[in-house]
This record gives structure tokens, C-alpha cells and sequence, in this order.
């Protein structure tokens, strides 16, 4: 499985359910989409993601806007690193599945 290093904001969505998430930078982004192969649902692709020391298995959703992939951080992965929104976070991401995995 490749991974690729990122540094990104923590950010709070404004909507309902206080989700908060990383918009991964753009290079991070476009290797994200070499290896994944075609995209699933709603353009997601799945990855296995690193935060300090916590690991989980999650997707990355692409986002129009931005032209990047965004990360969905859990409840549990804040609480466990000690992040809330704002904080600048470095991580490593792996893409499961895909041409490159």
C-alpha cells in the first residue's frame, strides 16, 4: 500500500452533526487519485489514515469546490489526538484497494 504524507487545517462543517474534516492539499490529492482506480459512490475512495497515534479506516470524498479530497476526522480520533478545529495536522493516508495499492 503506498502512503502519502499530508499536513492540513482541521476544520468544523457548518452544518448539523458537527462533523469535522481535513481538506487534503492538492498534490496529496491528485496521487490520491493516480492510484485509486475508478472512483466508488459519490466519488469516495477508501483509505486507511494515521494521526499521531491513532490509525482508522475511512473514505475520502472529493470536493468541487476545492478540487481536493476531503477527510472525515471522528469524534474518537479528536478526542484520542487532542484536536479541535483550527489545529494545523499532519498525517499519512493509504489508499485500499485501487491501481496503486
Amino acid at each position: 500500500m503506498e502512503s502519502f504524507e499530508f499536513t492540513a487545517d482541521l476544520w468544523e462543517h457548518d452544518g448539523p452533526g458537527a462533523w469535522h474534516f481535513l481538506t487534503l492539499p492538492p498534490e496529496v490529492s491528485e496521487d490520491v487519485r493516480a492510484v485509486s482506480g475508478p472512483p466508488a459512490g459519490f466519488g469516495s475512495v477508501r483509505v486507511e489514515v494515521t494521526v499521531g497515534a491513532t490509525t482508522w479506516l475511512t473514505s475520502v470524498f472529493p470536493d468541487k469546490g476545492s478540487g481536493c479530497f476531503v477527510l472525515p476526522v471522528k469524534r474518537a480520533v479528536r478526542y484520542a489526538e487532542g484536536l479541535d478545529a483550527g489545529r494545523r495536522v499532519r498525517g499519512r493516508l493509504a489508499v485500499i484497494g485501487g491501481a496503486g495499492a
